[in-house]
């Protein structure tokens, strides 16, 4: 079976050199290897097809990849200057790679182009415990970092389910959350200072060191979340937070998705601002189980996640009314866990949620979020859409913010199944628009979610996004059609 596509998007998913770069012709492939050969050692450009396959795309299923000239391991900012300029001579388009995580296309080479990996670039540069902050090459790995900054009493709260194999970088690129960002919030929140490689082939820092910094526009804001279309990022000053304290769990056990989304909007309407408020459902747990033998499928359709860290009485207090707010919606069951790893167990499997439907077949992986009040509309209709078309649909949840995540698992070799999915995820889109939501929370546009970026933007505010581009990238050489095309 093929990849299952977004119907809407296919054509978009072509990602061939034609949108203002141009790949460069088979017999000037050697002029540009050896112009990068000049600075980068030969054994770390890489030109095997079959290495460089594995290191052509992103997790996003169905998201079509190109086949580049070479794959560039980077290891140092001037290396990464010296590809682009390049590149930029030889009208070649460049993509940035960390360690290919991304559920949207949007690491996907193109033909003709020039990957460029940063995961050698893994050094932490500098942590300041005074000033709160940390220094880190873009191929640090998330989960890297947080160890690390947690030896000196400090936290780095972005922590998406692919923090053990995601890059700081990739999680710059794309804006990514996680569990915690529900009170802590996004990348973007955390990311002080860049150094970068433009579109022009200059290095660049922007942004501050300072606990204040207001000189000039935003710049650090607009390239999170870019998707490498604006700069090739090769490192990031982030803030920090003191280690929170211990948190309290609570669990809830529910019999449809819709009670769980209404627990989700009983906990806003509280006035409620837990640290973590995951959404899991039976289809999840047990595939979490088969894979990985938990033992824990539970009498339950849906499961909520809670936790609260404030201190003392006050995170009992909280505790203790999403209890409440969990019952009166409907629960089987709710509670503040007494158990730590039972909990812990819990969050474990919300993170395998992903991998483990991997093995039943294709997933394709939604992320749309809605107004914390639409929360069960979104789910109903995400359960009717399921319903309609005769496919399944797992869903696991930042429901606490309104991001939801469900994801679509369609089988091999049956290409009537594959199309049913492809309504289905184009359906989920509008109405998350329908609802004043928005295409993604965190995972990104890239090659997928163009279409739906078209539905939710205005054609004037696209205008603005595409003159950014032109002015920061006017060779049109980054990334190249994705996001949106850049004419």
């Amino acid at each position: 079976m093929q990849p299952a596509r977004v119907t809407a998007s296919q054509a978009d998913a072509s990602i061939g050199a034609s949108e203002g770069a141009m790949s460069v012709a088979t017999g000037d492939w050697m002029s540009i290897l050896d112009e990068i050969g000049a600075h980068v050692p030969e054994h770390r450009i890489l030109t095997d097809p079959d290495v460089m396959l594995g290191l052509s795309k992103d997790q996003g299923e169905g998201a079509a990849a190109g086949k580049p000239i070479a794959v560039v391991r980077a290891e140092s900012t001037d290396e990464v200057a010296e590809v682009v300029r390049a590149c930029i001579r030889h009208r070649v388009p460049v993509v940035a790679r960390g360690a290919g995580t991304g559920l949207s296309g949007g690491a996907n080479a193109i033909d003709g182009g020039i990957v460029i990996a940063l995961d050698r670039m893994n050094q932490m540069l500098r942590i300041d415990p005074m000033e709160r902050l940390a220094v880190v090459q873009a191929g640090v790995v998330n989960d890297d970092l947080r160890r690390i900054v947690a030896e000196h009493g400090l936290w780095y709260p972005p922590d998406p389910a692919s923090s053990p194999w995601s890059t700081i970088g990739g999680n710059v690129a794309t804006n990514a959350g996680g569990i915690c960002c529900v009170k802590y919030g996004v990348t973007r929140d955390y990311v002080l200072a860049l150094e970068m490689v433009t579109g022009t082939g200059e290095i660049v820092r922007i942004g501050h060191r300072t606990a204040k910094g207001v000189a000039g526009y935003d710049l650090v804001g607009l390239v999170v979340g870019a998707e490498g279309t604006l700069g090739v990022v090769t490192e990031v000053t982030v803030r920090l937070r003191p280690l929170p304290p211990s948190a309290r769990s609570i669990v809830g056990f529910f019999g449809s998705i819709i009670d769980a989304g209404n627990a989700v909007r009983a906990v806003a309407d509280a006035g409620l601002t837990p640290s973590a408020l995951e959404l899991i459902d039976q289809h999840c747990l047990a595939a979490v189980d088969a894979w990985k033998n938990m033992g824990l499928s539970v009498e339950a359709e849906v499961i909520l996640l809670g936790r609260v860290d404030d201190p003392g009485s006050t995170g009992d207090t909280q505790a203790a009314a999403m209890v409440e707010c969990f019952t009166a919606s409907g629960a089987t069951f709710a509670a503040a866990s007494s158990d730590d790893a039972e909990a812990e167990a819990m969050f474990a499997a919300r993170r395998l949620a992903y991998p483990a439907l991997e093995r039943l077949g294709p997933v394709v992986t939604e992320d749309v979020c809605v107004p914390k009040a639409q929360v069960p509309e979104m789910l109903a209709r995400i359960e009717a859409a399921a319903a309609r078309h005769g496919i399944k649909i797992a869903n696991v949840a930042h429901a606490g913010d309104g991001n939801l995540h469900p994801l679509l698992v369609a089988q091999t070799g049956d290409d009537d199944e594959r199309h049913r999915t492809e309504l289905a995820f184009e359906e989920i889109i509008t109405d998350a628009i329908a609802l004043g939501g928005t295409v993604t929370g965190e995972h990104g546009i890239g090659l997928l979610k163009r279409h739906g970026l078209r539905q939710e933007l205005s054609p004037a505010v696209m205008e603005m996004h595409r003159a950014v581009k032109r002015a920061l990238d006017p060779h049109n050489i980054l990334n190249p059609g994705k996001i949106f095309d850049a004419a």
